[in-house]
């Protein structure tokens, strides 16, 4: 196993200088019928992202290897198989891996908080109004894995949030509508759903979908699966499915999103969420 994890790291590593490369080339498309033979530069706000995509894509061919080709539970159980090689962090270890993943890249005194999208001091971590603690994203009482080293610690999953936004989504589904959260950013709760603001739907969407990946029962935790019901209480599952297809593909991954991806495989847990570098394959297993 050392030996496939140093390859594998390799691989991302090659990958960011692919990306940064890859931001300072124009974007190219194929020339448009009738046209001369010359490429032409797609446009300026597109072409980075584009790039960056491409570049990932080649870059992290070695770390997927195993799930080339396949669709549907083939390729949902060899991606378990790939991101199940992973090193686990304790849950107080958790709060400095946070500091990190989560920096705000104008300010690297500070971290971003997920659903209100403040940007708030790395040592306001704690409980009290005003702070930022870790938000179970997959909220641990789906499945009841607590805080224990595993679902509970993977920080896949764990993003900083504010307290009081925090208590209020609690463990709800994840569902469209509702009224405003106070300090929200834009988000939204009802009764039994949080709808999270726009800027960070496919993010929520992407880190549920992987958790359903990780933990398929085979470990000693829960077969943590999502489906198209809100409330489901203490049931290994979470909802809306349907709903977070959506958020998946209206909020694609964006740069915040991908560095967190590349520090969590090269500092911390040294596995990586597949959705956020293949996006096609929310599609091809759900």
């Amino acid at each position: 196993m050392p030996a496939v994890r140093i390859r594998r790291r390799k691989s991302v590593a090659l990958a960011s200088a692919a990306v940064l490369a890859g931001l300072a080339v124009p974007a190219l498309t194929p020339a448009t019928a009738g046209a001369s033979g010359t490429a032409h530069e797609a446009p300026a706000h597109e072409a980075p992202a584009a790039q960056a995509r491409v570049a990932a894509v080649a870059a992290y061919a070695d770390y997927y290897e195993g799930a080339e080709g396949k669709t549907g539970e083939a390729l949902k159980s060899a991606l378990h198989s790939i991101v199940s090689d992973q090193t686990k962090l304790s849950y107080s270890a958790v709060w400095n891996a946070l500091k990190e993943t989560d920096e705000d890249p104008s300010n690297s005194g500070n971290v971003i908080l997920l659903y209100s999208g403040a940007s708030r001091s790395k040592s306001l971590n704690g409980g009290d109004v005003g702070d930022w603690n870790r938000e179970h994203v997959w909220a641990k009482s789906h499945g009841d894995f607590g805080t224990s080293t595993g679902p509970g610690t993977d920080i896949h999953h764990l993003r900083p949030s504010d307290v009081q936004v925090n208590s209020i989504r609690g463990n709800k589904d994840f569902d469209n509508g509702g009224s405003a959260v106070t300090n929200g950013g834009g988000s939204l709760t009802d009764s039994d759903s949080f709808e999270p603001r726009d800027a960070v739907k496919g993010d929520v969407a992407r880190m549920i979908l992987y958790m359903a990946v990780r933990y398929e029962g085979t470990d000693g935790w829960p077969d943590l699966e999502p489906n198209n019901s809100v409330s489901n209480g203490s049931a290994p599952y979470i909802g809306k499915l349907s709903v977070l297809k959506e958020w998946h593909e209206q909020d694609p991954p964006d740069s915040f999103e991908q560095r967190r991806n590349d520090v969590i495989f090269e500092s911390y847990q040294h596995n990586r969420n597949p959705f956020i570098d293949h996006p096609e394959w929310v599609e091809a297993i759900w």
